[in-house]
């Protein structure tokens, strides 16, 4: 008998699951804040993580990435809450961004691998994580 409403229980939670998806809107975009401490020591270590100069700044606290279309990540001065992101970007072939940002001075902090896709953690002078991600075809 335990087994029989275990099997309701799950059975019932995928068609709620299903059903909700249904409902979801899909997103085409992102606007994803990194609280930091000290502007310009995090502006310089995410201008050399992402290999370029922001896209524009809208204030003189903020740094704004375009990282594809409606895909932005910022960074903004805000010492009450830094330290604290956790975000990942998802690219083509991380392998060779990850190449990349090893050429500008910075290294991951920890791969972690779950074949096939893989995260290189990289942590901001605050402490934000900010991990480059994305299917692996031949493991480096």
């Amino acid at each position: 008998m335990g087994d029989e409403n275990k099997e309701r229980t799950e059975s019932s939670f995928v068609t709620r699951s299903c059903a909700y998806r249904k409902e979801l809107v899909v997103a085409t975009g992102i606007f994803a804040g990194i609280p930091v401490d000290d502007y310009e020591r995090a502006l310089e270590w995410y201008r050399r993580l992402l290999g370029a100069e922001p896209a524009f700044y809208p204030n003189d606290v903020e740094a704004v990435w375009q990282l594809a279309e409606d895909r932005f990540v910022y960074i903004i001065v805000d010492a009450g809450r830094s330290g604290g992101a956790v975000n990942m970007i998802w690219f083509d072939d991380p392998a060779a961004t990850v190449a990349g940002i090893k050429d500008r001075g910075l290294e991951p902090t920890e791969i972690e691998k779950h074949d096939p896709v893989w995260k290189y953690v990289f942590h901001d002078p605050d402490g934000n994580e900010i991990g480059i991600g994305g299917n692996i075809s031949e493991p480096d």
